[in-house]
């Protein structure tokens, strides 16, 4: 049927031929310098090519669109070829433009356009038809994924023309995958693989893979995986109050972190209950002290438990004394400074899970003021005792003067005394003391 169909349009074409040759054999010289002129078409499969063909000016002669298999589809405003795909659009002396509807795979080819002068003059233009990626699709996760777990995610999309361009994106962000290429009957598969070792920071995590064609640049097409994580609990205990005091309000917060979420969260103190219900209110993870006092020192835990493990967190709780509040005064007082966290030493009784700084700390002052007081008593005992001292030096001079005075002349020791006493009337000696 084919054959005889091509003999049918080879026939119509010598026909038409001779009567255009019959009709421009002497306008043909006028012709001679005109050449067709066409451009290459790009249509997506499905779409509908318009093949222009014209020239510049032309003497009455003929044009004819043929295909990739030479067969004539129009000869001028004639059709040749029995296909309800082609339709003429517009047929002139100087134009032909015809159109391909529901363009296919097969419909791409080099289509030839003739100016039949003397000699036959042409030109060929392609038409390349592009074919839009199927959907991709994520292949390799089997959800959930544990902790630890090295995972291979592959994005596959086939059905391409040209080949697809694939890109992995991490929360939005763009990551390196491996690319592989396969061409099959005129179309592209393309496939793009991560592998990756999982934790925790990937529970939640969504992973897209995104299709870019010339077949629609502005409108990429997506496939996604958002990434289940499981894993053993973590947890952290958050306080509101860095020095507590006693009679204040205080909240512990247990932050935990597991997935699938903890089973049980236990709050214990030292290692066993909770003491006093009344004041220390456990809700959810939680625990609140409505008022501190002495009693609650200790080290308070928070564990959680899921399926996976257990995991906990410690807090030593420290309750401070209230500082001494400053008299009244006009001007707004300082911000408190924290008690001395500095723990006192004593190898006998000291506690090493609770020690109290502030012991020493509100009576720093008055050792201070007591320590002066002292100094300044022992400086005026000291300047008493070296002036009574040179005193004391200074008449016991002047006693061994008289003496010697009056051993110049005297027998013995009484008369000398005697005789100093009398003599000290009459002479008067003055001796200095350096």
């Amino acid at each position: 049927m084919i054959v005889k169909q091509h003999v049918f349009l080879t026939l119509y074409s010598i026909f038409g031929i001779a009567l255009k040759v019959a009709a421009t054999k002497n306008k043909a010289r006028g012709s001679q310098g005109q050449f067709p002129i066409v451009q290459n078409v790009t249509v997506t499969e499905g779409g509908v090519a318009n093949m222009t063909c014209r020239v510049d000016s032309n003497d009455n002669t003929s044009l004819q669109w043929s295909n990739p298999a030479q067969q004539t589809l129009f000869f001028g405003d004639k059709k040749a070829l029995r296909d309800s795909r082609i339709n003429l659009v517009r047929a002139s002396w100087k134009e032909l433009t015809i159109s391909i509807g529901e363009v296919t795979l097969a419909d791409e080819g080099q289509y030839t356009c003739s100016l039949f002068t003397m000699p036959v003059k042409t030109a060929k233009a392609f038409l390349t038809v592009h074919r839009v990626p199927d959907k991709p699709q994520i292949l390799g996760v089997t959800q959930p994924v544990l902790e630890g777990d090295q995972v291979t995610m592959t994005c596959v999309t086939s059905g391409s023309k040209p080949a697809a361009e694939i890109r992995w994106l991490r929360n939005g962000k763009e990551v390196t995958g491996l690319k592989e290429v396969n061409l099959s009957a005129n179309t592209y598969t393309v496939k793009t693989s991560l592998q990756m070792n999982v934790d925790l920071n990937d529970d939640g995590v969504i992973y897209t893979c995104q299709v870019d064609h010339v077949s629609h640049p502005s409108t990429p097409q997506l496939a996604t995986q958002e990434l289940v994580v499981h894993y053993a609990p973590r947890v952290q205990i958050k306080h509101t109050q860095p020095f507590p005091q006693d009679g204040q309000f205080l909240k512990l917060e247990c932050v935990v972190r597991g997935n699938p979420a903890p089973e049980h969260i236990l709050w214990t103190k030292d290692g066993g209950e909770l003491p006093d219900l009344d004041r220390m209110i456990v809700e959810d993870q939680e625990l609140t002290f409505t008022s501190l006092n002495k009693t609650d020192n200790g080290t308070y835990r928070c564990e959680a438990t899921n399926h996976l493990g257990t995991a906990h967190d410690e807090y030593k709780l420290f309750v401070y004394d209230v500082p001494t509040t400053p008299p009244p005064s006009t001007t707004p007082p300082p911000q408190p400074t924290p008690p001395d966290t500095t723990p006192s030493i004593d190898t006998k009784h000291a506690n090493p899970a609770v020690t109290d700084p502030n012991a020493l700390g509100p009576h720093n002052t008055d050792h201070a003021l007591i320590g002066g007081v002292v100094a300044v008593v022992v400086f005026v005992t000291l300047c008493l005792i070296i002036v009574l001292g040179r005193y004391l030096a200074r008449h016991k001079g002047t006693y061994l003067t008289n003496e010697a005075k009056g051993a110049d002349d005297a027998p013995d020791a009484d008369t000398a005394i005697i005789n100093a006493e009398g003599n000290h009337a009459s002479e008067e000696k003055k001796e200095y003391f350096i």
